[in-house]
């Protein structure tokens, strides 16, 4: 068994294909020379992604929050969007950068995204839009937020961008709302080393066709520039780490599986901990550990300093509140969101990567719980569940 303690553990590494794999697919790129702006490598690798994630339209994006930000910018000039501060703050940069003005409302207590009972009370005749969060990968509450939506007219637009490869009741979580942003940074579940996408449907390609142009500039054709535009353009070497990288989606999440695993046999039941879990008809990807610590005897921040101190780096995600950011305190700060706050103040998402070694969870929960560097003892195909203390 490989002796880990007193390692460096990251709170994520990138999972990386064979250097031999990926430079076999980037020949052809670098033979052409067609290193960005929609080479074949970019078109291949939306094919590959409309299969995959179960989708009928995807467009690919320099990375998740540029996605983000020009697919909002495609539909609104003004308004109010409901949103949630429980959140990566470029979400709600996403909607205050087009000119819009978020409203934020609390989050529900199990799976800390919006809290759909809240959001009709919200509305106001200034109201386009909703930007909702499938925080940690949990999907919303899908059916409430539609419901709502229809019957006061609103976008629904969804920040995916813990949840590639996510699916509820069978269904990629990228068919929900108007549209899907999903990140492919290098620290995500699936990635392109920088990027994003957006998915939709049919029914939306020809609303959302100021998308398309507006990742390149504006330009509809050669001379002809119809929107006001930025550059969002994915280029081919990215495209082609994420034509690799799908190839093996499946196996890397069914490695995350088992860290998760591993870390729930550690921590369920234990007073005070509550490691978080995917609800009822969620294919989960296992794309963070979040762990709430409330009434343990040690407070989220001292567990945190607690692993820092054996090498171990967890992360306080979200934290700050959206809302209480420096950018946003003078206009949002003294909101009342007990919900979003208690989550602020209380999660640490632990280690989680494909790569994670099974040691490596038990010298991570070892910690946490005082039981110094603990590893699982392997006795065979007869009893390989007991653990104990070095």
């Amino acid at each position: 068994m490989e002796n880990t303690a007193g390692k460096r553990i990251n709170v994520t590494l990138s999972s990386m294909p064979g250097l031999e794999e990926y430079v076999e697919e980037l020949k052809p790129v670098w033979d052409s020379r067609w290193l960005s702006n929609r080479g074949a490598a970019s078109k291949k690798f939306e094919s590959m992604l409309k299969k995959y994630l179960d989708v009928e339209h995807v467009y690919c994006f320099a990375n998740g929050h540029l996605a983000l930000e020009v697919a909002i910018g495609s539909l609104f000039t003004e308004g109010e969007v409901i949103t949630t501060p429980y959140t990566h703050v470029s979400t709600t940069h996403s909607i205050v950068r087009n000119g819009l003005t978020p409203v934020f409302v609390d989050v529900e207590e199990e799976t800390y995204t919006i809290n759909a009972e809240l959001i009709e009370s919200a509305i106001t005749d200034r109201t386009v839009a909703i930007v909702a969060t499938h925080v940690y990968g949990f999907p919303c509450a899908i059916e409430a937020i539609e419901k709502i939506a229809c019957r006061n007219g609103l976008y629904v637009i969804y920040d995916a961008a813990h949840a590639f490869g996510v699916t509820y009741k069978g269904k990629g979580i990228g068919n929900f709302g108007d549209m899907a942003m999903f990140s492919t940074h290098a620290t995500k579940v699936f990635h392109t080393i920088e990027g994003g996408l957006v998915t939709y449907g049919e029914k939306d390609n020809d609303r959302l066709r100021p998308m398309r142009k507006m990742v390149n500039f504006g330009f509809s054709s050669e001379e002809d520039i119809d929107y006001i535009g930025t550059n969002a353009r994915m280029n081919e070497f990215e495209a082609v780490m994420g034509i690799v990288n799908l190839k093996h989606i499946d196996g890397e999440i069914e490695k995350r599986r088992k860290v998760a695993e591993r870390y729930w046999e550690h921590l369920d039941g234990v007073k005070g901990i509550k490691a978080m879990k995917p609800g009822r008809d969620v294919e989960w990807n296992y794309s963070y550990f979040p762990v709430i610590f409330d009434g343990y005897r040690l407070n989220r921040n001292q567990v945190k300093e607690k692993l820092a101190g054996e090498n171990i780096y967890a992360r306080k995600y979200f934290y700050p509140l959206t809302n209480r950011a420096a950018c946003y305190q003078s206009l949002y700060g003294k909101l009342d969101m007990p919900v979003a706050a208690h989550a602020a103040d209380c999660i640490l998402t632990l280690p989680m990567y494909a790569d994670l070694l099974l040691e490596d969870v038990d010298r991570i929960c070892g910690c946490i719980l005082d039981r110094g560097c603990t590893v699982r003892v392997e006795l065979g195909e007869a009893d390989t569940s007991k653990v104990a203390a070095e």
